[in-house]
């Protein structure tokens, strides 16, 4: 799933292992007999789970709040010294009721446009639920925008309220004067009475449950449109030209009825939030569907507390993109390494492996000091956002662990296709989810071409932007939708999803960011010394990650007039340097260039003067 921006991942310890167990697989007895009958029982039956038809997460909301009324919903530590604390189904939607009764009745904020922008939190939660069961349209915001992106995301989405997170409270500062539009800013976490525009979420919170004490049962009556426009996510927030997507309530309950025959989920269950909740991913498939079965979400208090928090909250389950996968993958082995029982954890793969293959599973008892630094219950990873090394997602499903895949993009909500639970296929996206279809269009002789998509998860379209939306989404004859992701790869025989390559211009980052060229190249536009400019992402020998960089034609005109006349190659670099730096400072910093090449020619362009961009990156490689 192409949709997640800024998470870098911190130096986190992982303790050591000493693997004492791996020497004791002859302690584990065999019952063949059991074994057997239980594969006889297996054969020929349906193994997709039983289906969900919702059509609105409202609908969701009501049969969750009273099956599971007191299980636990969301734990999280708010204080870092104590403990997680666990708050039930009924207390979270008794607060999700409270927040929506009073933004409605007595804010005013029905219908309306309202930002949520702050780390992963209970009140982001609230606030999102309470959007989507009848308040008005969330705008999901990635906490990392600078004060100007923050603004622009603000402004186009019409927003006339912003939920934020105290870690906000600056940024938003800087720009609340700017921002006339704006009625209320509510700070998350906050007991301030209204004061200007200024109000915090706790004061709004009481005020709805006295409203409801006094018998408003208003936002519960509430009836709710699947088609209507209840969510608009930016897919970059740089400038003008990012495109907003446009969710509607079908589209996000077709997310859970998707899932739900791949992959089995109930209450048993707990999910471990750490990908950023602003993103469909994490925010559909990380809350939204473990809410639906009646799971638990534990929030992690940052990647620097991953292990200590997964042992604390002791997950079944856990979405991640690869880099974090690989990192956790690096450090297991590197311990392992130094227990110097790599060889005989290796030889011990291999023995589970072939038990496993005739009905004996006994990778928990024989890799059970992995399990229990990962928490001792950790049964699901799933793996989307961007590609991974097979053998690593092998080597999770090596030492007993499910690795799924997941692919989809913000324009799906994300999911349309996923790794059944029953069927892995390591090295794949996965197959299409049954609300879903996939085809190739236009295939070579090796059967790959671009990845069209048509989905009950498919967006409403860009907002405002009809062309753009006319682009990506065309209907053929019998009024089919379908998506254009943009991106190259093909089907097997069993219909699983391989991507291949990128079609689009859009820049994949190791862990899963999208960065747009077009974007910053507007931005690099504005500087009189580059007459001509492409962002692209450099291979570089030796690295993983490519390097954001540009291919400037100078401007020499310009220079000659600002800076002098006769300069050297070298002093004309430094110049234009010294001005992609100036921009750097205004861009989220993965974004950053850091790389410049002065280009003394023409570009390759299009009869209609674009930029051939596959060609010139083509030319590096010659």
């Amino acid at each position: 799933m192409r949709i997640l921006k800024d998470f870098n991942i911190p130096d986190f310890k992982f303790p050591k292992l000493k693997m004492k167990n791996v020497e004791n697989i002859d302690e584990v007895k065999v019952d063949y007999e059991t074994i057997e009958k239980k594969q006889k029982e297996a054969k020929g039956k349906n193994r997709y789970h039983e289906q969900t038809h919702y059509k609105t997460i409202k609908e969701i909301f009501i049969r969750s709040r009273e099956k599971f009324a007191n299980d636990v919903c969301i734990l999280e530590k708010f204080n870092p010294k104590e403990a997680f604390t666990e708050i039930t189904f009924k207390e979270f939607t008794d607060d999700v009721i409270a927040l929506g009764t009073a933004l409605t009745n007595k804010y005013n904020l029905k219908d309306e446009r309202i930002v949520i922008v702050g780390e992963n939190t209970y009140n982001w939660y609230v606030s999102y639920m309470a959007m989507l069961c009848g308040v008005g349209i969330a705008v999901p915001t990635d906490k990392e925008l600078p004060a100007n992106e923050m603004q622009n995301v603000i402004e186009r989405s019409k927003a006339t309220a912003v939920i934020y997170s105290s870690k906000k409270k600056e940024v938003i500062k800087k720009i609340e004067n700017n921002l006339p539009g704006v009625k209320y800013f509510i700070q998350m976490n906050s007991d301030e009475k209204l004061v200007g525009r200024q109000v915090g979420f706790n004061t709004i919170l009481n005020e709805g449950k006295e409203m409801i004490a006094s018998g408003d049962d208003s936002f519960m009556n509430i009836e709710i449109d699947p088609e209507e426009f209840k969510v608009l996510i930016f897919t970059s927030g740089t400038t003008s030209n990012a495109k907003g997507v446009m969710i509607c309530n079908r589209n996000l309950a077709e997310n859970v009825n998707a899932v739900s025959p791949y992959v089995k989920l109930d209450e048993n269950d707990r999910l471990f939030s750490v990908l950023p909740l602003h993103h469909t991913y994490e925010s559909s498939i990380g809350f939204l569907l473990p809410f639906a079965n009646g799971c638990s979400v534990a929030v992690c208090q940052g990647l620097k507390y991953i292990v200590p928090n997964l042992k604390e909250t002791q997950p079944t389950a856990m979405l991640a993109v690869p880099l974090l996968i690989e990192s956790l993958y690096k450090k297991i082995n590197a311990t392992i390494e130094k227990s110097g029982k790599a060889g005989l954890v290796n030889s011990m793969i291999h023995v589970t492996n072939a038990l496993k293959s005739v009905g004996v599973d006994i990778k928990k008892k024989v890799f059970s000091e992995i399990y229990e630094n990962l928490g001792g219950k950790l049964r699901i990873i799933v793996s989307a956002a961007a590609p991974i090394d097979a053998k690593i997602g092998k080597w999770i499903q090596d030492i007993g662990i499910s690795f799924l895949q997941g692919y989809g993009l913000t324009e799906t909500a994300p999911i349309a296709a996923l790794t059944p639970e029953f069927e892995p296929k390591i090295g794949s996206a996965g197959k299409a989810v049954v609300c879903a279809e996939l085809k190739i269009d236009n295939p070579n002789e090796n059967g790959e071409g671009e990845v069209l998509i048509k989905s009950e998860t498919l967006m409403i379209g860009y907002y405002e932007d009809k062309e753009a939306t006319d682009e990506v989404i065309k209907v053929d004859e019998e009024g089919n939708r379908w998506f254009h992701s943009g991106d190259v790869g093909y089907l097997d025989d069993d219909g699983f999803l391989f991507i291949t390559g990128r079609s689009k211009n859009v820049i994949v980052t190791q862990n899963g960011k999208n960065i747009y060229p077009e974007e910053i190249e507007l931005m690099l536009g504005n500087i009189p010394e580059i007459k001509e400019c492409m962002v692209y992402g450099k291979e570089v020998e030796g690295q993983k990650e490519l390097v954001i960089s540009v291919k400037a034609i100078p401007n020499f005109e310009e220079i000659e007039e600002k800076h002098g006349k006769d300069l050297s190659d070298e002093q004309i670099h430094d110049i234009i340097w010294g001005k992609i730096k100036e921009v750097n400072h205004k861009l989220t910093s993965y974004k950053a260039i850091k790389n410049l090449e002065i280009k003394k020619d023409e570009f390759i362009k299009t009869t209609t003067l674009k930029i051939k961009r596959y060609a010139e990156i083509k030319k590096d490689k010659q």
